[in-house]
């Protein structure tokens, strides 16, 4: 391989290199600006006050096991939602505390939904959610057009994973745009789940 070509080949894989460490990451605390109310936490979760939550948007499509499902129906229950991609690391570490979280509020007037981003079909999410246990619906986002959605500065597309905790009338009311554990997840949830 001459010299030139190794530095071309050199140049691509630090291209890709970067692409894929943009594409997903442990997160961060900008959600991109905009106005969301949210007031910062000094542990990666943000929350807005109760009357200053924005409604979330129409959220509804075909899932990863291709059927129909409408956010909106769960309105009533607090929903978990977590933005993921199979292809992302740190979503691998989460996605068992999601899982587990999940299973044990079963019944308990929360709902998860998943949304999965980025993947170019649904085989490597519906092998993601198999292989980690995840027992709970997915809306198939492969260009992100869910995300953005949302009011600006509430999600980044950059950071991935992200969840989103929407009280029982449907508003954004916490937020962490990096990856989960069970302990920080209930530190989001509980609260809101608390409201009455």
């Amino acid at each position: 391989m001459s010299t030139r070509s190794r530095a071309l080949l050199l140049s691509a894989m630090a291209a890709v290199a970067a692409l894929s460490l943009s594409a997903c990451g442990n997160g961060g605390t900008s959600g991109g600006g905009g106005n969301t109310n949210f007031v910062t936490g000094n542990n990666g979760i943000d929350t807005a006050p109760r009357g200053k939550r924005t409604a979330a948007p129409d959220l509804s499509g075909k899932t990863i096991d291709n059927k129909t499902l409408d956010v909106a129906d769960y309105k009533g229950k607090v929903l978990v939602i977590n933005v993921w991609g199979s292809w992302c690391g740190p979503c691998r570490e989460e996605a068992q505390y999601f899982a587990k979280v999940s299973k044990a509020y079963e019944g308990k007037d929360v709902q998860f939904v998943g949304i999965n981003t980025r993947d170019t079909s649904t085989t490597p999410a519906v092998a993601f959610e198999k292989e980690h246990g995840i027992g709970y619906p997915s809306l198939y986002d492969p260009t992100g057009k869910l995300m953005l959605r949302f009011r600006k500065g509430t999600l980044n597309p950059q950071l991935i994973p992200s969840t989103l905790i929407l009280d029982k009338d449907g508003k954004v009311a916490a937020r962490a745009l990096e990856a989960l554990d069970d302990t920080a997840l209930l530190k989001m949830l509980k609260p809101v789940l608390a409201e009455k």
